[in-house]
Order: structure tokens, then sequence, then C-alpha cells
């Protein structure tokens, strides 16, 4: 049996390599590193595939995140209401922007933000939402945007796992996560389900004047060469980079199916264990298994995930301690009582190896190494 890994880029490497170095070479021949071609092509395609008016190509996700903020024109002081269950980048770029995070308790069944804490949280201050399509699967973007709607608020989407992953509104109609609240994120690291062979992120958006203005921001604030109409950053996705993702984004709905397929199987085998809670999909969502994660009860998490790293299976948890008991983000103004959901989630959660490239033999040792710890 082939080596378990968390994520197999090399094997996935291997299947488009030609395609891979034939892009890089055509930016190598025509030495057009920055804002290149390249970029350009992968930026079109990526608007094509995702249906969206602008995409603008960034350095990485959390760029991409303080990007959009900071075409929001929000001031010092305004609060940002995001989720508590996630990665840092989320939460940090807020503080990096002098802006006040709130961070809310989540669902338990999804792991996304959850609805009735965000209306407790909302206040005359509250200038943004941001939820956070976690895991793969898109958090509830009608309730969101009815709320939003109802108090002014933005919606920064959070897509750095979901890219690909589809929204279905209660009328029918179908829209990429990303593309629904104002302003849509996603980061290009090469762990992620569309990843670089490096950093890289973008921002998308339906909206002209916002995209004009992340537009500028992306590249010092200018509008004209040498014109500064606003302070910006320098964050922009190189050619290199763009001449990989346009590759990989021609088999991206391929490595969906595939890592839906990898879900399937883990679903099937522990849908019966009493100890184990296997992950929800949403009728309005679909799942894109950036990780694949399950609750685990009654069992200590971080020694079941010692037990497959000696079994040659590098299970992680994502994540063992949630954002509010964190110093850096003023763990001080929360009340634990509020995080009930959270707590429980980063006391029970295993993710379990999750890629393309995972074959069956390798799947099933997997999960009869697990039984096997779940049944001692």
């Amino acid at each position: 049996m082939k080596k378990i890994q968390m994520v197999d880029l090399v094997s996935q490497y291997e299947k488009i390599k030609p395609e891979i170095l034939k892009s890089i070479e055509n930016v190598l021949d025509n030495a057009t590193f920055i804002n290149g071609p390249a970029v350009k092509s992968f930026q079109n395609n990526l608007e094509q595939y995702l249906n969206v008016k602008h995409v603008i190509p960034c350095a990485n996700g959390t760029d991409a995140l303080q990007i959009a903020l900071m075409a929001l024109g929000l001031e010092p002081g305004d609060e940002v209401i995001t989720s508590d269950f996630t990665f840092a980048a989320t939460v940090e770029v807020v503080k990096l922007l002098k802006l006040k995070p709130v961070l809310v308790d989540v669902d338990w069944n999804n792991f996304n933000i959850s609805i009735a804490a965000i209306e407790k949280a909302i206040t005359p201050k509250t200038k943004a939402i941001i939820p956070v399509h976690l895991f793969g699967q898109s958090a509830d973007m009608e309730s969101l945007m009815a709320l939003a709607k109802k108090h002014n608020i933005a919606l920064v989407e959070d897509t750095a796992q979901g890219i690909g992953a589809k929204y279905t509104f209660k009328n029918g109609e179908t829209h990429f996560a990303g593309t629904i609240g104002e302003i849509g994120t996603t980061s290009f690291f090469p762990s992620k389900n569309l990843g670089g062979f490096g950093d890289g992120g973008a921002v998308f958006t339906n909206d002209d004047n916002l995209a004009k203005i992340m537009r500028s921001i992306v590249n010092h604030g200018m509008g004209e060469r040498y014109y500064y109409d606003r302070v910006g950053v320098n964050s922009r996705l190189d050619s290199i980079q763009a001449a990989v993702l346009d590759i990989k984004l021609t088999h991206l709905d391929e490595y969906i199916a595939s890592r839906q397929k990898a879900a399937a199987y883990y679903s099937d085998f522990f849908k019966d264990f009493e100890n184990v809670e296997t992950p929800v999909i949403e009728d309005y969502s679909t799942h894109v298994f950036h990780q694949y994660t399950l609750k685990i009860k009654g069992i200590n998490q971080f020694e079941a995930q010692k037990y497959l790293n000696e079994k040659g299976i590098p299970a992680m948890i994502y994540y063992p301690v949630p954002l509010h008991s964190q110093k850096a983000y003023d763990a001080d103004q929360y009340d634990d009582a509020d995080f009930k959901n959270t707590n429980l989630l980063c006391h029970s959660v295993l993710s379990l190896p999750m890629h393309t490239e995972l074959e069956e033999e390798q799947l099933r040792f997997i999960c009869e190494s697990l039984k096997k710890y779940l049944i001692k």
C-alpha cells in the first residue's frame, strides 16, 4: 500500500505534470512574471467557472480578506462578526485593520457560523459579517443575506476551504460559495482544493465599484500608474502560480468528485458507530470536502490521533483551541458559556486524510484502524 498522506500533492502533480510544465514554460519563455498573460487567463477562466463578474487575484488568502475589508471603507472600531471555530486568518485581518472582531458560536451539525448567535451579537457598530465556509460546505447564505439586508451589513465570504461548493436558494437558484455576498475571498495555498505551488489568493465580486477599488488596493492603491487614489498594499498573484492554477482549475470538478467519493466511503463505514458522528451535508449546499471531519464522543481525540499517527495515518485536529480563548483575540471579553458548540467541537473533532488521490486500499486501512481504536 502506498504511504498515506494527509494531502498527497506529489501524486496529484504526477498526473498533470506535462500540462503544468508546459504552462510554466510559457511564462519562463515570455519572462512575464508579474501581471502577465497567465494571470489574465486564470482570472478570466475563474470568472467563467464561478459565474462571477470580477475575480481579482492577489498574493494569498489572508491578503484577500484584508483587501475585502479595506474595500468596504470600514473605520477603526467598527465591528465585524465572524466564526469562533476557524483558522486565525479570518479574525487576524480584522485586528490588523484596527476593527473590532466579534466572535460567535457555530452550528453543531455543519461547523458553520450560527445565525442565531449572529443575531444576538449585532449592534449599531456592526458593519460586516464574515461567514467561513468551513471544511468545504457553504454557510446558510440565504439566512445570512436576509439578516445582512435587514441591518444594512456587508457580507464577506471566506471561501478558502469551500471553492467549488454550490449553494441552492429556496427558489431553486444556485450560486457558487463566494459569489453571493458583496465580496468573496479564497486562498490558493497548496493544500486547498484549488491549490498552487506556493501562496496565492483572490477576491470575487459582482459589484463593479468594489472591483475597481480592490484592483487598485492590490497594486499599491494605484488607479493609473503612479497616481495613488487610496492607500493600498502590494499583493499580486505571480504569473507562475497563475499558470499552475489555470491548469488545475480545469481539473477542479474532477478533484471535487474524488474527494466526495472518499468522503462517501468514510461516511458509509462509520454511519452506524454510536460514538461517531459523520459530517452532515445540508440540503442547501454541496460539500467539496476540503477536510473530512468526524465528531467522536467519549474518546480522547488526541489519543485517537496519536494512535492513528503511529499506524502511519496522519489524522489532524482542526481546531483544538477556539479563537475566543486565544489571548491575541481579546479572550477576556468573551463569556465561555456563549460558545457551547465551539467548545464541544474543539474537544471532539478528528479529521481523516482527505485528498484527490486516496485509494480504496488506503481508505479501508484508515477506517479499519480507527474502528479498532473506537471499539477496543
